[in-house]
């Protein structure tokens, strides 16, 4: 057994064998006002981790740093596609947060009350986060980039009191206005009593009843105090919505005490950041990646986090090179889509930069296909550091399963996110409860809970239980909703959402191993595949392929493909139908919304099909699927 294998066994043992005094160990890497009476209370289906121990996320974010003498190391670096950089010492940071925490007091808002973060990542918009946890209020952020609707739902069901928001963000060079978004949604929303409007824009408009600048506000914060709120280990520091299988979101909480001990036991071991570290994580703030690993988890460790706003690929394909290179990145985190981006232009954009400072990279948010994988490893960085896939949830804060880069990297199977992390009791089980041999796919569930995993979801304790915890009969596991398996050596692979396995003639094949097996020919840029129901087989596969530049759609084509698939596969792979199409339907997030394949193939409203999980909101989907219905009635060879 390799030194790697032993450390990380040894590391996953520890947390098996006595799990409390493991992540007491982790807790006390962390300051504590009191320190807690209980590690975990479990009162099934929900649980309390460090009850009694008071702490607040944000300060250990700052202040520690700040106090043990390192204000002067650079916290934060915000840059936009438009070229504008800024740069904020710890310190610096500290600073700003104490001025956004007196301006909170300010305006009112205090201790439990709930705000609406309507903004693009930007240096405003991580400082009112970290200001919101400081004075212990519950911030809600919202990708901007949802519509009214999506906002709105969210903005009601927190009740929040203000929203924060920018009045346009940039994309892809263009101005995108935010505003009217945001006065359509708080239309319907009766708690918010103030929306506070950074300006990009010297005339938005703004109402004045009920709005003020961002400025203004900040005025508010004059004689008010900007000290941090100390708080109960279970106390909310956000809420954060993800989908279910009904269009109503679902709005996962996460708290002071377990969530910073969980993200920041994974930043070390998981992803191996060190103070010395400059780290770019490519997520945007919406998301859980943009909460964990662009704002706490970095802050938590003390090193320096990058944030960026705008598209990867503008100006130029050079711009994920350039960002790495200027800032010296040490480890970047991205996602399956944003490589598969970068695929599309080749390595010549990354062969103009000096990525020599770059020691690791991370991959997460979907499965990483193996070709995307092959891509990055061999061609873009030709062997000399390692892209880590990993798996994670909105409701587990962070990494599930990985190759702890931190703890010793095992050997890499490509396709595979690697083993559960210590602490993670993980098991592959049938829809009925009965366990799965090593390979079998079943559905992934999680025996005990762990610090990271959300305990509640907001104001809805029984759908909790029913979406989490009651999914396999007469088993107390968390559902997570994938398709899974795991081989002989420990390693998991996920298949794809357990609703969208593909069963053709009584074999199960996972809607991520089809659009792997169309990425390994040269002709793919991308690929989304879901089932059709067929009176012979059962179902079969619908395939949408997005063609790589420089290649035509032709027959030809498509019968290379089908025969790549086959190849790959097998003859029980039998596709139905192969649509060559210019895009394919996506979340914000960036990943494939099946259920619009789905809706396109059947001829039915994709707000009729359900999900487990995950695939977006209703809005999302028929935003895409008039587009996607068009797409594929257009004669494509």
């Amino acid at each position: 057994m390799s030194d790697a294998r032993e450390r990380v066994e040894a590391w996953r043992r520890a947390a098996r064998e006595d799990p409390d005094a493991f992540w007491t160990a982790a807790a006390e890497q962390l300051p504590w006002t009191r320190r807690w009476d209980t590690v975990l209370d479990w009162q099934p289906p929900t649980f309390r981790w460090y009850a009694g121990g008071r702490t607040n996320l944000a300060r250990n974010c700052i202040d520690r740093h700040v106090e043990a003498g390192s204000g002067d190391r650079i916290a934060l670096i915000t840059e936009n596609e438009r070229g504008e950089r800024r740069a904020f010492t710890y310190d610096e940071l500290g600073t700003e947060v104490r001025r956004v925490a007196a301006a909170l007091r300010g305006l009112g808002i205090r201790r439990g009350d709930r705000i609406g973060i309507y903004m693009p990542t930007s240096a405003e918009a991580i400082t009112l986060m970290l200001a919101s946890t400081r004075i212990g209020a519950i911030m809600l952020v919202v990708f901007a980039g949802f519509g009214s609707g999506a906002l709105g739902e969210r903005v009601r069901l927190a009740g929040a009191r203000a929203i924060f928001a920018t009045d346009v963000t940039y994309r892809k060079g263009k101005d995108v206005p935010l505003k009217g978004i945001i006065d359509e949604a708080v239309a319907s929303c009766p708690s918010v009593e103030r929306v506070v409007v950074l300006r990009r824009i010297a005339d938005t408009t703004l109402d004045a009843g009920r709005d003020i600048t961002w400025d203004d506000f900040l005025a508010l914060g004059a004689g008010q105090p900007d000290g941090a709120e100390d708080m109960e280990s279970n106390e909310p520091a956000f809420i954060l919505a993800t989908s279910g299988t009904t269009a109503k979101p679902k709005l996962a909480v996460h708290t002071h005490g377990g969530y910073q001990v969980y993200v920041h036991a994974q930043a070390r071991s998981m992803f191996g950041l060190r103070p010395e570290d400059v780290w770019w994580s490519t997520s945007d703030i919406g998301w859980v990646v943009g909460h964990s690993y662009i704002v706490f988890a970095p802050l938590l460790v003390g090193c320096t986090t990058i944030a960026y706003e705008g598209a990867l690929d503008h100006p130029n394909a050079e711009t994920f090179y350039r960002i790495v290179a200027a800032n010296r990145v040490s480890g970047v985190f991205t996602s399956p889509t944003a490589a598969r981006l970068l695929m599309r232009y080749g390595t010549e954009p990354a062969r103009q930069h000096d990525l020599g400072t770059l020691e690791r990279a991370f991959c997460a948010g979907e499965v990483l296909n193996a070709p995307a994988w092959e891509w990055l490893q061999k061609q873009v960085f030709a062997d000399r550091i390692p892209v880590v896939d990993h798996y994670w949830q909105t409701e587990t804060g962070g990494p599930v399963v990985g190759n702890p880069y931190g703890i010793g990297l095992l050997p890499i199977k490509p396709g595979s996110s690697g083993v559960p992390l210590a602490g993670v009791e993980a098991k592959v089980v049938t829809p009925e409860g009965a366990p799965c041999a090593p390979g079998d796919k079943g559905i992934f569930v999680i025996e005990r809970p762990f610090p990271g995993l959300t305990a509640s979801l907001w104001g809805e304790p029984e759908r909790y239980a029913h979406d989490y915890w009651e999914r396999i009969p007469g088993q107390n596991v968390y559902f997570t909703g994938d398709a899974t398996s795991i081989d002989e050596d420990g390693y998991v692979w996920f298949s794809g959402r357990a609703d969208e396995i593909i069963k053709i003639a009584d074999h199960r094949i996972g809607t991520i191993e089809v659009e792997t097996a169309f990425l390994r020919h040269p002709a793919v840029a991308e690929a989304g595949v879901t089932g059709r129901p067929d009176e012979l087989r059962g179902q079969v596969i619908s395939a949408f392929v997005v063609p790589k530049q420089g290649h035509t759609p032709s027959e030809d084509l498509r019968a290379e493909l089908i025969a790549t698939v086959r190849r790959d596969l097998g003859p029980l792979a039998v596709i139905g139908e192969l649509n060559f199409v210019d895009m394919l339907p996506k979340t914000r997030s960036g990943k494939i919304m099946r259920r619009v394949l789905k809706a396109v193939i059947l001829g039915k409203d994709p707000g009729d099909i359900s999900t487990i999980e995950d695939e977006g909101s209703v809005e999302e989907a028929r935003e895409s699927w008039e587009e996607m219905q068009a797409a594929v009635r257009r004669p494509r060879t």
